[in-house]
């Protein structure tokens, strides 16, 4: 089973870039961020890309998430939700026979930060409900928040700038402390140049001077079986990269 994750910064600019990716990886699910765009804005075969179950949830230029389920995989489409707090279209989610994912577009904070904590408050109630409930959880997307400072350049860190500061990253770790695994962190625990996110300037990504914020947690009965988990950074034009993670076995959870 593969669970692939990107923040695409807008489908239309990249939507033949994303179906390259669909072509060649072939993830069981992949979730999308910051699709910018709804349903109306996109060409027909994109909204109903083939061999894949679709869900779009966007609005006009700005945010926007999406969740695709292989039909290979999965023959029954499965049932799409947003939780509660959904709001600005920033979290879809799909019930899965033995795993429940979502593609999550959490606030940048700038504009607004007390927004971007109640939206992450509310994440870790709802994986709180699903550990209580023993639902197997994936929660996929762009956080907005490096977890510690090994997750950002030591060019770009700043004490206490958002998506740094000690709040943001003590609530991420009280959603992890939810019987959630950091899947990324099984295989490359002491990787400092582990990023997903590289500013569009002073050629940041090709220089690996990035954060990371693109993240796949899963529950620790499925993270035991996790076979690996990379990002592609030079894939496409997007300013963040691709997260794939392949479990060996989902049926286990």
């Amino acid at each position: 089973m593969k669970i692939a994750t990107w923040n695409v910064n807008g489908i239309r600019a990249r939507q033949a870039q994303v179906q390259e990716f669909l072509d060649r990886e072939q993830p069981d699910v992949l979730c999308l961020q910051e699709i910018k765009a709804s349903v109306d804005q996109l060409p027909v075969w994109l909204c109903d890309i083939e061999g894949y179950w679709c869900y779009w949830h966007g609005g006009k230029g700005y945010s926007g998430v999406a969740l695709h389920v292989r039909k290979a995989s999965h023959p029954e489409r499965p049932a799409f939700n947003h939780p509660s707090f959904d709001y600005e279209h920033r979290i879809v989610t799909a019930a899965l026979p033995s795993v429940t994912v979502a593609s999550i577009y959490v606030p940048n904070g700038g504009k607004d930060f007390p927004a971007k904590m109640r939206f992450i408050e509310a994440m870790d109630a709802y994986a709180a409900e699903c550990q209580a409930a023993g639902t197997t959880l994936v929660l996929c997307g762009d956080l907005n928040v490096a977890r510690t400072d090994a997750d950002v350049h030591p060019k770009e860190r700043r004490l206490n700038s958002i998506g740094q500061r000690p709040d943001e990253r003590a609530l991420i770790e009280r959603i992890l402390s939810r019987g959630l695994v950091d899947v990324h962190r099984i295989f490359e625990p002491d990787n400092q140049d582990l990023f997903t996110w590289w500013a569009p300037w002073r050629n940041m990504k090709a220089r690996n001077i990035g954060w990371r914020l693109d993240y796949v947690f899963a529950s620790e009965s499925l993270a035991r079986t996790a076979a690996s988990c990379v990002v592609q950074r030079d894939v496409g034009t997007s300013d963040h990269g691709p997260v794939i993670a392949t479990f060996a076995d989902l049926s286990s959870g």
